[in-house]
């Protein structure tokens, strides 16, 4: 096995592992059924259930501008979940894109001597020093999406798995074109500065490599509509023959496929990336070319949420014999095909 393959496996297998034990995790912060006691030792054994009320926990909560489907539903997802417990008050700040203000945004919650603070930072580095003053204050920081530059800085961090996206997507793509040694693969992905993106398509190469596959067009656009039709009529005019297309985003999937429609061309399947309700519409169609997409949990801050309250009020995740919350959880990335869209659907966000 090539060196480049070697390290592939390994990181496919890590997400993997990963993968697992956040579903376990995240299963235990909503348990609804008592546990029974056990004679094993650990420390969660007790009958609990998470969802009983308990004291009243005022969680700050601050992400960027809602200008972005799944930044918007970052934010409803954060308050609709607050609103499933009546020992939660929810105190949202304005989405912001500007730094300063969201350091402020937090500087007034500490101020204001919150119980936690779940925190979508619009620049994880920069918003470290602040949250490492939360937590030196003693108010628990839970980080989502974007993360601090300091693990003092928090204390659990939630995130989406964008190497797996990228793994799942070439995966996906190595099962439809199997035995196409010589298929056409091509990408588009998002900002090509942002570590996300980087992820993305190296979780893509690996994956698509273990079938012999390798992406032989690659455009980059900036997570908008308008910079997807841009950036997929480029690839179009560029590539007059394409078996397999994986877009990095939802959103900018919608100026994609405007691209695409305009350009007259059907000859390929495409993968999307996010999961957004309108892609899942077209998938659900069967009238498009996009035929799955990979989730990124917009879900992350509505976990952030339940963690900060199971860490506010002392509790366990249920699922667990150890004691407390992890530090870090990375979600599942899974493929929404025609076949499982049902499951999905109802929760997605809107582009």
């Amino acid at each position: 096995m090539s060196a480049t393959r070697q390290r592939g496996y390994r990181r496919l297998t890590s997400t993997a592992i990963a993968l697992i034990g956040a579903g376990a995790l995240i299963a235990g912060c909503t348990s609804n059924e008592p546990e029974s006691s056990g004679s094993d030792g650990g420390g969660n054994n007790a009958a609990s259930d998470n969802d009983e009320s308990g004291d009243t926990v005022v969680i700050g909560f601050s992400a960027p501008a809602a200008d972005h489907g799944w930044i918007a539903g970052i934010t409803e997802a954060a308050r609709n979940e607050a609103e499933n417990y009546d020992d939660v008050e929810l105190r949202v700040a304005e989405g912001t894109n500007d730094v300063s203000t969201q350091i402020s945004q937090v500087e007034t919650f500490i101020n204001d001597g919150v119980d936690a603070i779940v925190l979508l930072p619009f620049d994880g580095a920069a918003l470290t020093p602040v949250a490492v003053q939360a937590m030196e204050a003693g108010i628990p920081v839970i980080n989502v999406d974007r993360e601090f530059d300091d693990p003092a800085a928090s204390r659990a961090t939630i995130l989406g798995d964008n190497y797996g996206m990228g793994v799942s997507a070439g995966a996906y793509i190595c099962s439809r074109l199997e035995g196409q040694s010589d298929a056409v693969v091509a990408e588009i992905a998002g900002i090509d500065s942002l570590p996300l993106t980087q992820d993305r398509s190296q979780g893509f190469a690996d994956a698509l490599s273990e079938c012999g596959l390798d992406v032989s067009n690659r455009v980059a656009a900036d997570f908008t509509v308008e910079g997807g039709e841009e950036a997929a009529s480029n690839l179009l005019q560029a590539a007059p023959q394409i078996d397999a297309l994986w877009n990095h985003d939802d959103d900018q999937g919608v100026g994609v496929l405007a691209a695409i429609e305009g350009a007259g061309r059907d000859e390929f399947f495409m993968v999307g990336g996010a999961g957004s309700a309108n892609a899942m519409r077209a998938i659900e169609s069967g009238d498009s070319v996009l035929e799955a997409t990979v989730i990124y949990p917009h879900t992350q801050a509505a976990d952030g949420i339940k963690l900060a309250r199971l860490v506010a009020q002392g509790k366990n995740i249920s699922d667990l014999s150890s004691q407390g919350v992890p530090r870090r959880i990375v979600l599942d990335a899974p493929v929404v095909t025609s076949d499982n869209v049902d499951q999905f659907i109802d929760n997605a966000f809107e582009s």
